[in-house]
């Protein structure tokens, strides 16, 4: 089984999706956001706040290469999540000032992998993104560019997943 849990900020979607994993199991936990540094004190709480929930059997790979952790491991997958994903990959290769076209071209390539892993992988696996398509056109090009890319990673995740669900204010939609 493969689930896409969408939602909007503090929603409730990692909660849900930690829920759908079964209980007492090793779980491969897929953290591919931005490291924590010492100058963002709320992104460092945030993130030790997701590690202090963690079940301790769970396994956590802190890597950009989703693609790599689906390919390596037979348990279940949690990624957690695919907007912090997003930016870490434009953050690491500098694009946020590049043409949209080359950034999505580059974020297409490790999308590609990251979709044929998902496919082709045996364990169940439930990620995590959020959904930044439903406000207003962002004010800053580094925004547009950011929700434009992640409406086209999210319909492509969704297309090989076999549910998604939308988590609004702790409930949960089965699209």
């Amino acid at each position: 089984m493969k689930v896409l849990v969408t939602g909007g900020v503090r929603s409730g979607k990692s909660r849900h999706a930690e829920g759908l994993l079964p209980v007492g199991v090793p779980v491969a936990y897929v953290a591919p956001g931005p490291v924590p540094d010492a100058e963002d004190a709320d992104w460092a709480a945030r993130v030790a706040a997701h590690q202090a929930a963690r079940p301790a059997h769970w396994v956590t790979h802190e890597t950009r290469d989703v693609a790599g952790v689906l390919a390596g491991v037979s348990e279940p997958v949690l990624v957690d999540c695919l907007g912090t994903w997003l930016t870490g990959v434009i953050d690491e290769r500098e694009l946020w000032e590049e043409r949209s076209d080359e950034v999505a071209r580059v974020v297409d390539g490790l999308l590609d992998e990251l979709v044929t892993a998902l496919a082709a992988t045996g364990s169940d696996v439930v990620l995590v993104t959020n959904e930044v398509g439903l406000g207003v056109v962002p004010a800053h090009r580094s925004g547009r560019l950011f929700r434009d890319l992640l409406g086209t990673v999210n319909q492509r995740v969704a297309g090989v997943c076999d549910e998604v669900h939308l988590v609004v204010a702790g409930r949960v939609l089965r699209l």
